[in-house]
């Protein structure tokens, strides 16, 4: 064909492509401009926009959950204090030196309870369950054992450098994420709302 001849015709498939590939650049280009995180969120499981019915309320479920999970970490705690100080009484003395394994023990209980309970098939502490709230990460996978341990100790350690007045963090974001949450990458979601799952790669 000479270019005489005039400008090469399309096919139908030819022409249907090019006819999408306009109409989708225009469509993304006009959702940039009216979303400008559009394509910064696009890899992001939850829209606090587009779902805010996942975040409603989540931070203060976490605070009640947070309380009832203090209470079923105490049980097991009081109760071996109650058991070394009995026995410190029947040994005259001797068994009272059991008491310097309270804390490193508490420490080790709070980590298992913690990340079997994050990194378990629901996502969610005791409390939390009894709150209707859970953890993901944030693409929308469930947290592992080790994600859900080092949840708890960034948290603490949070907590205790920055003062609990670091937790008024989650008023200022549409996800209510903590600042432990936004380091690990991690968020709270209502249980009761249904939520895509992406399959979790356990560590």
């Amino acid at each position: 064909m000479s270019a005489a001849d005039g400008p090469a015709k399309l096919g139908p498939v030819e022409e249907g492509f090019m006819s999408d590939t306009q109409n989708g650049g225009a469509t993304s280009g006009a959702t940039w401009r009216n979303n400008p995180s559009a394509s910064a969120s696009a890899q992001q499981a939850f829209d606090p926009w587009l779902q805010p019915e996942l975040f409603r309320g989540v931070l203060t479920k976490r605070f009640f959950a947070f309380l009832i999970d203090l209470v079923i970490l105490a049980i097991p705690v009081v109760l071996g204090v109650i058991f070394i100080t009995l026995f410190g009484v029947v040994t005259l003395g001797f068994g009272w030196f059991l008491f310097w394994l309270v804390s490193p023990l508490s420490v080790v209980w709070a980590l298992i309870y913690y990340g079997a309970s994050l990194g378990g098939p629901h996502g969610a502490t005791v409390g939390m369950r009894m709150m209707d709230i859970e953890m993901r990460t944030w693409t929308g996978e469930r947290p592992s054992f080790i994600l859900g341990a080092v949840h708890a100790v960034l948290y603490w350690v949070s907590v205790s450098f920055l003062t609990p007045f670091v937790l008024l963090v989650g008023l200022f974001n549409g996800r209510r994420r903590l600042l432990h949450d936004i380091v690990l990458g991690t968020v709270f979601i209502n249980s009761n709302v249904r939520a895509p799952v992406v399959r979790t790669t356990r560590v």
